[in-house]
């Protein structure tokens, strides 16, 4: 596994890098990588961070794990690439933007446009085998990711943590809710969003009003 990250991020991450759970973590990806078809590709495990760097970080999105269908994942929670058809999460999503600010559904479902603005999205586990969901969970990713959140928790002040369902709702112990905000609802999955937990949860008109009251730039999401 090829561990190319963001300049922003390194001194943070690099005694993580370091620790025993993270080479075995790389030894049992690599090993899967190289014996079966795994997502998103090696190249982009880490597009989280290279498209979010850690000074420019403004909203937390966290995400279960990445799609394990072909040539969905790109290493963006929720995130598809162009021309690829949105999952029933991320159309969710984009239904409820365009109910709570009135944009239009995207044609592309790569959210690569909101990482660019500082919406670092954010899987709990970081890789997938193909077709089989959750493959790669309970192998040290979640506990690298509880550190990333540890760190954005440690290092920077004001920023919107959106927790959407149970798995990213386990993160919140990690997060200081007198220096951030957090927002929680429901997960956008079908399962969840037709039982009402989803739909009308406004995030992301509250994520806009909260960044303003700070003194920071809105999303165009």
């Amino acid at each position: 596994m090829m561990i190319k990250i963001n300049k922003s991020w390194q001194p943070y991450l690099k005694n993580e890098f370091n620790k025993l759970y993270f080479k075995n973590l790389k030894n049992f990806v690599t090993r899967e990588y190289q014996s079966n078809n795994c997502y998103p590709p090696e190249t982009d495990i880490f597009n989280a961070f290279n498209y979010c760097p850690l000074d420019k970080l403004k909203v937390v999105i966290i995400g279960q794990d990445p799609y394990h269908g072909k040539g969905q994942a790109n290493g963006l929670c929720f995130s598809v690439n162009d021309e690829i058809s949105h999952p029933p999460s991320l159309k969710n999503i984009f239904k409820e933007i365009e109910q709570d600010l009135g944009v239009p559904y995207p044609k592309s479902g790569n959210l690569m446009r909101w990482a660019n603005q500082g919406v670092f999205l954010i899987n709990a586990t970081l890789t997938v085998r193909e077709s089989e969901a959750g493959s790669h969970q309970k192998q040290g990713w979640e506990q690298f990711t509880d550190a990333v959140i540890q760190i954005i928790n440690d290092n920077k002040e004001q920023v919107v943590f959106l927790l959407w369902g149970g798995y990213a709702k386990k993160k919140r112990k990690l997060i200081d809710s007198n220096k951030h905000f957090i927002l929680e609802t429901g997960h956008p999955s079908p399962l969840s969003a037709n039982r009402g937990y989803w739909f009308g949860n406004k995030h992301f008109s509250k994520t806009n009003f909260l960044l303003e009251q700070v003194g920071l730039k809105p999303l165009d999401w």
